[in-house]
């Protein structure tokens, strides 16, 4: 079974998806890596469960950077498994590590469009975002 390694922002928001068949300190080295050439920058606080693979890798990798491991503190990346976990349900399993990495990097990307907070927004502006965003959905899909 591949592990999913995601990297979620402070809105809830998939920035990077990594399948890998092992969760050790040299996989979370190359994903904190990958994260942080992609982003450009560090983050303030990077915050993971308590897998002291982790932990490693992050004195490693990111020293300076403030690593929360609080008990819900990695809510909001949990959450962002759901989705996901559904899918694999009705798919009945992932084949290949290939298969769900290419699967999980579309499915998050495509998930964060259609996502928006609905309770942050009143049901005028929430009705115009779905409305873009199926637009954006349809430029990219159909042409």
């Amino acid at each position: 079974m591949p592990w999913p390694w995601r990297a979620v922002d402070q809105d809830g928001d998939l920035i990077d998806i990594l399948v890998q068949p092992r969760r050790s300190r040299r996989v979370a080295e190359k994903v904190f890596r990958k994260l942080l050439k992609g982003e450009g920058r560090e983050p303030r606080t990077i915050v993971t469960d308590k897998l002291r693979s982790h932990s490693a890798a992050h004195r490693i990798a990111m020293p300076s950077v403030v690593h929360d491991t609080k008990q819900y503190a990695n809510n909001r990346a949990e959450v962002s498994h759901q989705p996901t976990r559904q899918r694999e349900r009705q798919m009945r399993a992932f084949k290949s590590a290939g298969g769900t990495q290419r699967f999980l990097a579309v499915h998050g990307l495509v998930g964060n469009l259609f996502r928006v907070g609905r309770h942050l927004l009143r049901a005028v502006h929430h009705r115009l975002f779905r409305q873009r965003a199926f637009e954006v959905w349809n430029t990219v899909t159909f042409g």
